[in-house]
């Protein structure tokens, strides 16, 4: 029976999920047993009290958050293996549970390009690992398309406090963006602050400033007013790697290790981003018809038929305000609603085709193919693997 010390912070979400990926493979290969050591032994006993706790406990393992400047030496001259969670920095010399944090900045900004929407910020902290990279990824994609991400003075400050933020050095930076805006966050304990703000200098949300979270914390989102919409993270999938590293480890020895990453999943929209940014009412009534009828096997030429403009003309301000024609945006937003479904159902292949108004299910697994890199089969698989 392996003992596992877990040095996470029980309050989050994002470890609760983590934990129960881990006691999904625990159960599965174990038993193991755990000792939940709170947060603050960090702060008062440091690595070196940690490590000898561990030693006398006879722990076999550690998962947690370490700070990056502690003694990293001490943990290798141990020889107890040891997984940390990058809550600030990767570590060099550990394996770390991390994330495709960019591949988030990419999903986030295209759910917004696809929306219509030409002003774009970024709302989080440059010395942190997953809200900087979030941050790049977002940038990368909106600058690639000929627009610039606005940012808040996160740039210079510290990051010793999640939960506090500068009331009104935010709200003076929200009042001056240019609207409508598209604002991402590096998670949504920070677009709950956005939401605050914007309440507190009656900035209507979505429609001036549209608020996107990352991690899916339904607790924060839905403490959110309006509701927090947030991209999914595959973190109990996380957990069960992790617990799969950690039994290699303690078995084959600390060395050949490799990073644990927590991919993204989809974007679940609720009120704060429920809205499609456009001057152009052809086009708002165009993107809600789309959306309101995507489960149904629609036609560019159906689309068509709901504005009083050629099909010629439609076309191209379309393009112009989307970035894609019509076939294409109506094609991705039905791949984005068939990966939901497979994750969310235990529906096949065939069956969330038919309920998308579609016959043709090899068809449909191709273009999926052709959007995420493999087939639906493949990609449940890999986003449910150890669930």
């Amino acid at each position: 029976m392996y003992k596992i010390i877990l040095l996470l912070d029980f309050a989050e979400e994002y470890s609760k999920s983590l934990l129960k990926g881990i006691s999904k493979y625990s159960s599965e290969h174990g038993p193991w047993t755990y000792c939940r050591m709170p947060l603050y032994y960090r702060e008062t006993i440091g690595i070196e009290g940690i490590i000898n706790w561990a030693k006398e406990w006879g722990a076999d393992g550690i998962i947690g958050q370490l700070y990056n400047d502690m003694d990293i030496k001490l943990i290798l001259e141990s020889k107890i293996p040891v997984v940390a969670q990058d809550f600030k920095e990767r570590f060099k010399e550990l394996p770390n549970i991390t994330g495709a944090y960019r591949e988030t900045g990419l999903m986030g900004a295209s759910y917004f390009l696809q929306k219509g929407f030409k002003n774009f910020a970024f709302y989080g902290f440059n010395d942190i690992v997953w809200s900087r990279e979030r941050a790049e990824g977002f940038e990368e994609k909106i600058n690639s398309v000929g627009y610039k991400v606005h940012y808040f003075e996160h740039r210079k400050s510290r990051s010793t406090d999640l939960w506090y933020y500068k009331s009104n050095s935010l709200s003076k930076w929200l009042v001056s963006l240019p609207k409508p805006i598209a604002l991402m966050t590096c998670d949504d304990n920070q677009g709950l602050h956005i939401a605050e703000a914007c309440k507190q200098n009656k900035i209507r949300i979505p429609e001036e400033v549209a608020v996107l979270g990352v991690d899916n914390d339904v607790m924060l989102c839905e403490l959110s007013d309006p509701p927090l919409s947030s991209i999914a993270m595959d973190v109990e999938k996380g957990g069960y790697d992790t617990a799969k590293l950690m039994d290699q480890m303690i078995q084959n020895g600390i060395e050949g290790h490799y990073d644990i990453i927590v991919k993204p999943t989809q974007i679940i929209t609720r009120q704060s981003t429920d809205i499609y940014a456009t001057n152009d009412d052809y086009i708002a009534s165009t993107l809600k018809y789309i959306h309101k009828n995507i489960e149904k096997n629609l036609q560019v030429d159906e689309v068509v038929k709901q504005v009083p403009l050629s099909r010629r003309t439609l076309e191209k301000r379309f393009l112009q305000i989307t970035g894609f024609p019509i076939y294409k945006y109506i094609s991705n937003l039905r791949i984005e609603k068939f990966a939901q479904k497979l994750l969310e159902t235990d529906q096949t292949v065939f069956e969330i085709a038919m309920d998308l108004g579609l016959n043709d299910s090899k068809n449909i697994a191709r273009q999926f193919k052709q959007v995420k890199g493999c087939n639906p089969v493949e990609y449940r698989k890999q986003y449910l693997a150890g669930k």
